[in-house]
């Protein structure tokens, strides 16, 4: 049983649902339930079937968690699974994992051993737990691995895979014809910025949303368009500090099908944003992004894919940049990312199979 509920594990997931096909079932909790978030968003990922369709998202993250938990155990009990999946470090991993462990049904996560090693974040404390209680941890990279030893969790019990999203976006780009969704925005390749924003600590800190979003007018004044898919919980809290107003410098768009989104980005001269996913994907299209947050789970692509930078840093680090930008995509180009071969989802559907495979004494 594949469990997800956001945006970002439907990305990771995708190939896995697809590699395992009637092998497994489909668990959407509806953390994400905003169509463009989950319905439009499976879609262009290619899940064509959803076995059970929650409905936890807009609750409080404990009463979140507890409902999806809930449900979730309903779920094992009904389809009677010998495997549970999850994916990164969300309400809905942190849920489905509980329910696997309480059912003693053998649980699977992938992209284990992420730490930021701030405790502030409350997917640092998702990630954490699920990792303790998982039975198989699928680590992106050797670093993470590191991560779980640590901990002091059993090297029997990782397996480093690489990340599924080198896979993901190596599928979405696959023939991609993207000139005329720049077309569509009035865009040139290379000279436009791509941004998004959606995280805690950014969006439920009016001092941190107003300075960033102020940070993206001041950079579209110097001459670089900046998109910004506005995620729901940013829309909302733009609109109650009456500051919507600050969108209007900016192509504000709605959230985009995942296909148009990687095309934007795959031509964007700058990529800034709070998104753990963000990273992994830049480093595959090779683009750099500047990151809103103090500290990140994917160390990895630091000093070459990737910048930490504060909202008071972001528009004269961009303008720094942007002012040298040729350059620097041309050495991004030639690095490989950091996050595998593409070969991830193989090594974990493989995993899995001999896992519930008939043992002799069951044949």
């Amino acid at each position: 049983m594949i469990v997800f509920g956001t945006r970002p594990e439907i990305i990771k997931l995708a190939p896995l649902v697809r590699e395992l096909g009637d092998a497994a079932y489909v668990v959407h909790t509806g953390q994400h339930y905003d169509p463009g978030m989950s319905r439009v968003f499976l879609r262009s990922c290619g899940i064509e079937r959803v076995d059970l369709q929650l409905h936890v998202g807009g609750l409080p993250r404990a009463a979140q968690i507890g409902r999806a938990a809930e449900q979730i155990a309903e779920a094992v009990t009904r389809f009677e699974p010998r495997y549970v999946v999850v994916q990164g470090d969300t309400n809905a991993t942190f849920a489905a994992a509980l329910a696997a462990n309480a059912a003693g049904v053998r649980l699977g996560h992938v992209e284990a051993g992420l730490r930021a090693n701030d405790r502030r974040m409350p997917e640092e404390h998702n990630r954490v737990m699920v990792d303790h209680i998982a039975d198989d941890l699928f680590a992106a990279t050797e670093a993470n691995r590191a991560n779980l030893l640590a901990e002091g969790i059993d090297d029997e019990r990782i397996l480093v895979t690489g990340n599924p999203v080198v896979e993901a976006v190596r599928a979405q780009r696959a023939g991609a014809a993207d000139a005329d969704v720049l077309a569509e925005l009035g865009l040139d390749p290379d000279g436009y910025v791509l941004a998004t924003l959606h995280r805690q600590e950014n969006v439920d800190t009016p001092e941190n949303l107003l300075a960033t979003l102020r940070a993206f007018t001041a950079i579209a004044a110097s001459g670089w368009p900046v998109v910004f898919p506005v995620h729901p919980r940013t829309r909302a809290m733009l609109a109650s500090l009456d500051a919507t107003h600050l969108l209007d410098a900016l192509i504000a768009e709605e959230p985009l099908p995942y296909e148009r989104f990687l095309a934007l980005a795959a031509h964007a001269a700058l990529l800034v944003s709070d998104s753990g996913g963000i990273q992994e994907e830049a480093t595959v299209i090779g683009r750099p992004v500047f990151v809103v947050r103090d500290s990140t789970e994917r160390p990895e692509a630091l000093g070459s894919f990737t910048r930490l930078v504060t909202p008071q840093e972001l528009a004269p680090a961009a303008s720094a940049l942007l002012g040298a930008i040729g350059p620097a995509l041309a050495r991004l180009a030639t690095l490989p990312s950091p996050f595998g071969d593409g070969h991830a989802t193989a090594r974990i559907a493989a995993h899995i199979r001999a896992a519930v495979s008939p043992r002799p004494e069951e044949s």
